[in-house]
């Protein structure tokens, strides 16, 4: 298995496209002017309590003040709010919490109005960026994530990511952890900690505290509210942190800037790796080069083809996603029609767990397989959908099928869903049409199922086109039409025609009658 990650770079914001044996599975955007980021910490100012959402509106600088619950104020608020009293003030430079006495912990149940009054000022990190008419969740249970941990001030336990499921290692993990461990500090081991040796983890560790004793420096300098104090990392920095592994061949970057900072980050890292990392100077630009462009315009409309003439609609809401499996006009007679369905359904699995990586789809995703009357194959497709999501990040669950043959997913939503407009305009009449990309992938499919199909072999073979597309078929000396003969070994002739519309196609044979794609 080979990773890439291709980034890149214009004016106003980064693409990083994250592509597994050349098929792109994670596309992620950051835009330069983005104030609040997952990770980010504000000292903020709380605006107002409201007790019958049992949480308090705080003024982080964006439209819309941030949503703090009580569930989210963490057992620790106390020792937080004496902490943050004493080191703005300039009374203890204790940052370290050596001998700092912690107070008594807030009741799982109590009311936000007895912990944080209006006017108050409080240290929260952003959980979930601003989506839609919504400002940003936040939470004043703090956390600086690094490569191989977690650091968590204000507590004593350690804990280990649940991907590490061998109880040697985990042990192993929690004794070297707990040795290198500041009191008064917790630490939540991440899975790439696996195998890593003692000064790999410390060297990460001190770099988490070094980053905190920096920011509680901040507090006692800042005349205005609210302040952000500690951002994450840059985007490329903590995309790496979090994908990056040995599996990884290269890194592509069109851009000197960004070419040095992530050769800087991978030489902290993995200092073996640092040669994957390589600066793209083709005069094309990078994500045509590496096919993303292309595998962008065919995997975010809401149709979405797959093998063997299977496909998915995808629909949204606010909060609930729809997902319907459709076969479309595949038939093989040489199986059942449960065979057919499972083979369709375990397709259909592979690729919305591509789907909901690559748009990062979160909230409630219904999908709607195509319905298996064997409780065995329904199990086997539950399972596969399953291990297809155990490379996924972000926090999700999977309920087992319903009666109705439905399986629901929810996923963590932290940042708004990754949309791309993928319809073009029409250049005959108003309106718009898909991009001529994907209608060239639709041809070429049915193309292949016509050379493969044994009763079309002998025939000669007409292709009527709208004059754009017979035009852009046969332009260039190595034309797209001269690439099907020497992958099919059958010559294909283009015909324009005026009156057909410009997704509108159809193959014919030397008597100009219509061959049925199967």
């Amino acid at each position: 298995m080979n990773k890439e990650l291709i980034i890149r770079s214009n004016s106003s914001a980064v693409d990083f496209a994250l592509l597994k044996d050349g098929k792109l599975i994670e596309l992620n955007k950051e835009v330069e002017d983005n104030k609040f980021s997952v990770g980010d910490i504000f000292f903020a100012k709380v605006r107002k309590s409201v007790s019958g959402l049992n949480a308090s509106f705080v003024n982080v600088g964006h439209e819309k003040d941030g949503f703090l619950h009580y569930h989210d104020l963490g057992p620790k608020l106390p020792s937080l709010l004496k902490f943050i009293k004493q080191v703005s003030t300039g009374k203890t430079k204790d940052y370290l919490l050596k001998n700092f006495k912690f107070e008594a912990e807030i009741e799982k149940t109590g009311k936000v109005s007895d912990s944080i009054n209006s006017n108050q000022h409080i240290l929260v990190q952003v959980v979930k960026e601003p989506i839609s008419t919504k400002g940003p969740r936040i939470s004043s249970e703090l956390s600086l994530a690094g490569r191989y941990m977690v650091l968590v001030p204000f507590s004593d336990r350690i804990s280990i990511s649940q991907k590490i499921e061998d109880r040697e290692e985990k042990n192993r993990l929690k004794r070297l952890v707990q040795s290198i461990r500041p009191k008064n500090f917790g630490v939540i081991v991440r899975t790439v900690a696996q195998d890593k040796k003692v000064a790999e983890l410390d060297a990460d560790l001190q770099q988490l505290l070094t980053r905190w004793k920096k920011m509680c420096a901040s507090l006692s300098k800042i005349n205005k509210y609210p302040t952000k104090v500690l951002s994450e990392i840059n985007r490329s920095s903590s995309i790496l942190r979090d994908i990056f592994d040995d599996s990884f061949t290269g890194i592509h970057v069109d851009d000197n800037g960004l070419l040095e900072e992530v050769q800087d980050y991978i030489e902290t890292i993995a200092p073996k790796k640092k040669d994957i990392v390589k600066l793209h100077s083709n005069s094309l630009p990078i994500f045509e080069k590496f096919g993303v462009e292309r595998q962008i315009k065919t995997a975010f409309g809401k149709t979405v083809s797959m093998q063997k003439g299977a496909y998915l609609v995808i629909e949204h809401t606010e909060a609930l996603h729809v997902i319907d499996v459709n076969s479309g006009n595949r038939s093989n007679k040489a199986k059942s029609q449960e065979e057919t369905a499972m083979e369709v359904n375990m397709i259909s699995a592979t690729e919305i767990a591509r789907q909901l990586r690559l748009r990062d789809m979160g909230g409630i995703i219904v999908v709607d397989f195509i319905d298996l009357t064997s409780s065995e194959n329904r199990r086997k497709l539950f399972e596969h959908l399953r291990d297809e999501m155990s490379t996924d990040r972000t926090k999700h669950k999977i309920l087992p099928p319903s009666k109705f043959g439905l399986i629901q997913i929810t996923r963590q939503r932290v940042r708004p869903e990754m949309k791309i407009k993928t319809k073009e305009p029409n250049p005959n009449v108003n309106g718009e049409v898909e991009a001529p990309i994907v209608l060239l992938d639709k041809i070429s499919a049915d193309l292949i199922k016509i050379v493969k199909d044994a009763k079309h072999r002998k025939k000669k073979i007409q292709l009527h086109v709208h004059p754009f597309i017979a035009a852009y078929l046969n332009q260039g000396i190595f034309s797209i039409r001269m690439q099907w003969w020497f992958e099919h070994k059958k010559k294909v002739t283009i015909v324009p025609r005026d009156a057909y519309q410009y997704l509108h196609y159809r193959f014919c044979d030397e008597k100009n009658k219509g061959i049925r794609v199967q």
